[in-house]
């Protein structure tokens, strides 16, 4: 069987595929199912893996199936409203994901964005501190560092590309954040003796400055939200965006429905009987 498996045979005389592997009661697993239900270009031992891990799964399966045979009434047995069910539901939602795919547009505005941030903002509050800032970590032994220090406080645009050009150069980590929001307990991280009352640190400082034994690390907060604030519009931007796409997918749906429903009465094809 497992030579059959590996290799490229088809059924003949000499090496039938309909050959039984196992039979529990009166049904087979022939060789041919075996092998059609496994993936080409396996490694031998990955198909015999494989191969044992079908069968005793066919197996069980069977023998549960005989016991629920065995052990469940004609009418517990009855499954053909659920199986018509089940073939309707997924029928109905093939379909409407191919409509979707073919006439439904996934886009959200930014006012979309917008709006909706502002209806529903008091549902979005932070649980954790958020910062907006610079991140850098060099060498000690990297030059210019007086220079760097001036840099890294700075919101001037030309002392921010030297920063950036300073920090390609040198820097074994760099990250700049100053447009968007990124969570505190990330930046604390990188620490060499992160920060404990993150709250505090926050209100108070504004720059950062420590070292170990080869490294010195510089962060500059420009921004701050803390656990309880209402989160930035551009921190939870993706979530409102999944939000809306979905509530827009959805009324998309309900809509088809709808026209389906006024359609189909208009052309009589539903037809309510007194």
């Amino acid at each position: 069987m497992i030579a059959l498996l590996w290799g490229g045979c088809k059924p003949t005389e000499e090496n039938p595929m309909s050959e039984p592997i196992v039979t529990v009661d009166n049904v087979s697993l022939t060789l041919g199912e075996l092998r059609r239900s496994m993936p080409d270009n396996l490694a031998p031992q990955d198909s015999v893996a494989m191969a044992e891990d079908y069968i005793s799964r066919w197996v069980r399966t069977k023998l549960m199936l005989r016991q629920a045979e065995i052990n469940l009434s004609a009418e517990e047995k009855d499954v053909e409203k659920l199986l018509e069910d089940y073939r309707t539901s997924l029928l109905v939602h093939l379909y409407q994901q191919k409509i979707l795919e073919q006439k439904h547009s996934p886009l959200v505005t930014s006012r979309e964005i917008e709006e909706y941030y502002l209806q529903m903002k008091d549902n979005f509050n932070l649980q954790e501190s958020i910062i907006q800032g610079v991140f850098i970590k060099v060498p000690k032994n990297a030059p210019n560092q007086d220079q760097l220090r001036r840099w890294y406080r700075s919101t001037d645009a030309e002392d921010l590309i030297n920063l950036e050009a300073y920090s390609f150069q040198y820097a074994r980590n760099y990250e700049q954040f100053i447009e968007n929001w990124v969570p505190f307990s990330r930046i604390n991280s990188y620490l060499p003796e992160p920060i404990l009352n993150e709250e505090r640190f926050l209100r108070w400082s504004r720059h950062h400055e420590t070292s170990d034994d080869d490294f010195n690390y510089y962060l500059a907060i420009h921004e701050y939200e803390l656990p309880g604030d209402t989160a930035p519009v551009k921190y939870v931007e993706e979530r409102l965006k999944a939000i809306l796409l979905n509530k827009k997918r959805i009324e998309f749906i309900q809509q088809l429905g709808q026209d389906l429903y006024e359609e189909a009465l208009r052309e009589k094809i539903v037809n309510f009987h007194k």
